[in-house]
């Protein structure tokens, strides 16, 4: 990918919920530009007094960065290791119900008060 698509790239989504960090340099002369997702979120409070609370939240996740080194740009994505453990787990533990459900509803072995 070359500089100016990702520039086109950068303005075509400035209306999309990604925020695009400034750039800045490293040591080896590469200059990284950090992408993160922005997810907005609305809240209802108990009133005070007349008025309803009502509170507004962003909050934002990162996604990867571009790094443009010697003319060449290219996407290095930010791998969330939590979501990825965390969906191993429930897999598991997902399996694991099933599996003493079924044990439970028939058991495998047989039947001996014939």
């Amino acid at each position: 990918m070359e500089v100016r698509k990702v520039v086109d790239l950068r303005q075509d989504h400035a209306g999309a919920p990604r925020v695009f960090g400034e750039p800045y340099e490293t040591a080896d002369g590469s200059t990284v530009i950090t992408v993160a997702r922005v997810h907005r979120g609305f809240r209802f409070g108990k009133p005070s007094g007349r008025e309803t609370r009502r509170d507004g939240d962003l909050t934002a996740s990162p996604v990867g960065v571009f790094v443009i080194h010697g003319g060449r740009v290219w996407w290095q994505p930010a791998v969330d290791s939590t979501r990825i453990a965390l969906l191993g787990e429930f897999i598991g533990l997902a399996s694991a119900v099933i599996a003493t459900l079924a044990v439970l509803r028939r058991p495998p072995w047989p039947d001996l008060r014939r």
